[in-house]
């Protein structure tokens, strides 16, 4: 039954680091490039636009007042996507026309809390071109907690595809249990996880999702070598001294509702990896356990949910003189 069966890919790309309009053009290529092969689903990963804050390792980031790092700092904020502002529309056009559902990691500037600090966001786009959710990440890791804010329960949701329910969360967040329950209780059944990049984060958590859920899992890294911090980086001498070759060697990957692998972890390659996917495979793993379905007890242990968008002002009673 073609209803069933979904067509996606994972776009395993290096961003033009730090520069927001060069890495939406090749955003944009891969979108152009998958829909000629009748991809269904597009997955990039975390923070692909404008790319990971790598010289928090590299540059002594948790020092005070440093200028290196508030210059680098305000440099990343500059090329943080603005959904408000239209930052994405050229994404939610491709989208639309080629009628192809897009995840896309992102780094976001968000004028509902001011417009100046960033978030390491997923955003979810459908068929139709339009933005259903953008997930905030709830609790940003170790050294990102020094350039990125923490999100929120609002973007905890889930979006029908064909026969698929389809939700996503970014990088550590997926070895949160409770924010991962939420999903499932909302009926997911193809999880995306979005990554940096490395299998070292892929290669374990990809299927014990997928076995614990009994869902696809789609994890997608992005690249980066030492070869791929643009010349005009700020302070870039200092981020080289101390880069490895590879900061980021890939590791996407798709995991079966078994729990096995559809495609294991890809490694050092540039480009689109596709597969076609089949929503009975995840009806046959749910006959012995569904962990929010048969095989779960809500009358002794239940999840509450707070998705209420955060902000720190409310305005009431606005009135037009």
């Amino acid at each position: 039954m073609e209803e069933n069966i979904l067509k996606v890919a994972l776009a395993q790309i290096s961003p033009v680091w730090l520069n927001k309009k060069g890495t939406l053009k090749k955003v944009e290529q891969s979108i152009i490039d998958a829909a000629k092969e009748g991809v269904e689903l597009i997955v990039f990963g975390e923070g692909l636009v404008p790319g990971y804050p790598f010289w928090l390792a590299l540059t002594g980031g948790a020092e005070w007042d440093k200028a290196v790092n508030k210059e680098l700092h305000a440099h990343y904020v500059f090329h943080a996507i603005c959904i408000e502002k239209g930052d994405l529309d050229s994404i939610c056009e491709l989208s639309k026309k080629h009628k192809i559902a897009v995840y896309l990691g992102i780094i976001e500037r968000p004028l509902d809390r001011g417009g100046h600090s960033i978030y390491a966001s997923l955003v979810y786009i459908n068929l139709e071109g339009s933005i259903q959710s953008v997930h905030r990440k709830l609790q940003p890791t170790y050294d990102e907690r020094l350039t990125w804010s923490p999100g929120d329960g609002h973007g905890l949701q889930v979006h029908p595809l064909k026969q698929f329910t389809v939700g996503g969360l970014n990088c550590w967040e997926n070895w949160m249990p409770l924010p991962r329950a939420a999903l499932y209780g909302l009926g997911e059944d193809l999880h995306i996880a979005v990554w940096p990049g490395g299998d070292h984060n892929t290669k374990d958590i990809t299927r014990f999702i997928a076995r614990e859920s009994r869902s696809f899992v789609i994890s997608v890294s992005s690249l980066m070598t030492k070869e791929d911090f643009p010349k005009d980086t700020p302070h870039l001498n200092q981020i080289l001294e101390k880069a490895p070759d590879v900061l980021a060697n890939g590791g996407s990957c798709i995991a079966g509702p078994d729990g096995e692998w559809v495609v294991e972890p890809v490694l050092h390659k540039e480009g689109l990896i596709i597969q076609t996917i089949d929503f009975n495979r995840v009806l046959e793993e749910r006959q012995n356990f569904d962990p929010v379905g048969h095989y779960s007890r809500p009358d002794v242990t239940k999840l509450t949910i707070n998705r209420e968008r955060q902000s720190t002002v409310v305005f009431k009673g606005d009135s037009k003189e």
